[in-house]
Parts: structure tokens; C-alpha cells; sequence
């Protein structure tokens, strides 16, 4: 059972320095998706820290839809996918190369982001009910997926923004994350923060702040992300607003595979048969469908009377 006080998003300000946040915190929701594929430890730490930083920059937009986190490289790791509903519905998944994985020497190579080799990073916000998408891509650059996206950032926003992401696996295989985003809230007349020394050495104490935060503390048990707010930001005047319930949330379903099938030649999906049963299996929660021949006879019946052949 996922327990909605332990997989939240915690939106926060800083009342002296015109700075607010976001503190995530994933339990049984972050372990559950990485124990559907049950991952090497590696690769879920990967797709743990890209499912902390979806839920961290989706919670610090206003949506109404679906953000996306989507890492590509040609290294061990070919594909990372994380996405976040804007009523907090989670699910991820990722793509390598056992063979390659296999014949990695891990002693040698250091984990993260360099499973990944070199590639690019997109973040895309699908909005309800309209075809349009917004997307922003960066190269893979850093040790971590955090610090690609403290790149993007950089490199292609005017918001100055903060952020970190820790995932652990306890003795008992259970996985746990949290981050921390910090942003400077836009105000009017574009304010730069590097000319204006008030608010440089604002940004700067925080930033300090932020960085005696512990990969442990972040994902600690025993440490809630009010206490946790608390302990490094007390003399700024945090304020903390209403959390966010996060959990695990897979879209497919029975329905939404059968509109895939029919949307394709059946001769096509004949060629998948195997000893007469067609599976399709989703990606993301490893869920597997069966049609066998009258179940796919009534499919393709299903499609012909509706566009009428």
C-alpha cells in the first residue's frame, strides 16, 4: 500500500529571499516501479533519480496533463522515461542493453549518467485535450541527471534554479528517493540576479543552504520533508503550502491496447503470433495482454464495422 504521507510533493517559499521550492519525496511508489522490472541496481538508481526530477520540475509548472522526462545515449542505458500526471499519477520505465551490462566492469566505470554515453535529455509537457507540445531538449553533460538538468537550466532558461535528487536501496531491496528544486520567482521588470547584489548574495546563501542537504537526508525514513525544510532554511522563513499526493500510475490499459492493434494491418499483427497468441506488453508497468485467433477475429470485426469495410 502506498502510503500518500511518504510520496508527496511539498511546494515551499523562502519569505526573506523571493525564492521558492519543491521537496519530493518517493517511497512505495518510486519502489514499486523499479521492482515491476526488477532493474540491476545501477539502472534503478538511473531511472530513480529521473523520476525524482520529473516529479520535482512537473510540480513547479501549472499544467493540466502530462510532463515528460526522456533520456536517450548510446551507452548501457538507450532509454529513460519518466512521466508525471498533473494530478500526480507516476510511471517510468527504461531500455539497455543486458548483453552490454553484462560485460561492464562496474569497479571501473562509475554509475549514473555515464550508463547513458552520450545523448540528450527532453522535457515535454503534454497539455490536455490539445495536439500542441512543449518541449525543451539538452545534452547529456555532468555526473548526474541532476546536473543535466541544472545544465538545461543554464543554458536555455532565465530562471535561475537549484536542484538535487537522491535515490537509495535499503538492505531489504526497498527503493526510496527525494530531491529538492530552488528557483528564484520571476518579478516584474526581469530583475537579473547577477547585477542586483542583494539578491545575488540571496541566491547565493541559499544555494549554500541547499548544499549541506545530504544524498541520506533526502531519503531518509525518519526525516519528513517538513523537517527536513526546516533544518536548512529556518532563518530564510520557509513556508510550506499544501502537499501533493504522488503514486503509481500506469495509463495503459485493455482498451487502449486494442485501439493500438486495430490501428495497425492485421497481417502485420498475425506476424507476431506466437504458438497463436498475440501479447503486447507495456513498457512501462510490464503488464502483458493476450489475444489469441477469436479474440483477434472479434478485434479485427470490431474495426471493420467501424470504418464501415
Amino acid at each position: 500500500m502506498i502510503d500518500p504521507a511518504d510520496n508527496l510533493v511539498l511546494p515551499f517559499q523562502l519569505e526573506s529571499s523571493h525564492l521558492r521550492g519543491r521537496a519530493v519525496r518517493l517511497g512505495a511508489a518510486l519502489d514499486l516501479i523499479l521492482h515491476q522490472h526488477a532493474y540491476p541496481a545501477p539502472i534503478g538508481h538511473l531511472l530513480g533519480e529521473a523520476v525524482v526530477l520529473a516529479v520535482a520540475l512537473a510540480a513547479a509548472l501549472k499544467y493540466d496533463g502530462v510532463f515528460t522526462l526522456q533520456a536517450k545515449g548510446d551507452g548501457v542505458v538507450r532509454l529513460l522515461v519518466a512521466d508525471v500526471t498533473s494530478d500526480g499519477g507516476v510511471r517510468a520505465y527504461a531500455q539497455f542493453d543486458k548483453d552490454l551490462y553484462e560485460s561492464i566492469n562496474y569497479a571501473d566505470i562509475p554509475a549514473g549518467i555515464r550508463l547513458l554515453g552520450k545523448g540528450h535529455m527532453a522535457f515535454t509537457c503534454s497539455l490536455a485535450g490539445q495536439e500542441e507540445r512543449y518541449q525543451g531538449i539538452v545534452a547529456l553533460e555532468g555526473a548526474t541527471l541532476a546536473e543535466a538538468v541544472q545544465h538545461y537550466f543554464r543554458q536555455s532558461e532565465q530562471v535561475p534554479t537549484g536542484i538535487m535528487a537522491a535515490v537509495d536501496c535499503d538492505a531489504h531491496g526497498r527503493w526510496r528517493g527525494g530531491g529538492l528544486l530552488v528557483q528564484r520567482m520571476p518579478r516584474e521588470g526581469g530583475v537579473n540576479v547577477e547585477s542586483a547584489t542583494p539578491e545575488a548574495e540571496d541566491w547565493t546563501r541559499a544555494m549554500m543552504l541547499m548544499g549541506t542537504c545530504t544524498p541520506g537526508e533526502l531519503t531518509a525514513v525518519d526525516v519528513t520533508a517538513d523537517a527536513l525544510l526546516y533544518r536548512l532554511f529556518h532563518e530564510e522563513g520557509v513556508r510550506v503550502y499544501d502537499a501533493q499526493a504522488l503514486r503509481h500510475q500506469c495509463r495503459c490499459s485493455d482498451t487502449r491496447v486494442r485501439g493500438m492493434l486495430r490501428s495497425l494491418p492485421r497481417a502485420e499483427i498475425e506476424a507476431l503470433a506466437v504458438e497463436g497468441l498475440v501479447t503486447v506488453t507495456c513498457e512501462f508497468c510490464n503488464k502483458t495482454y493476450g489475444f489469441d485467433r477469436p479474440a483477434r477475429d472479434e478485434l479485427y470485426k470490431d474495426a471493420a464495422g467501424l470504418t464501415g469495410r
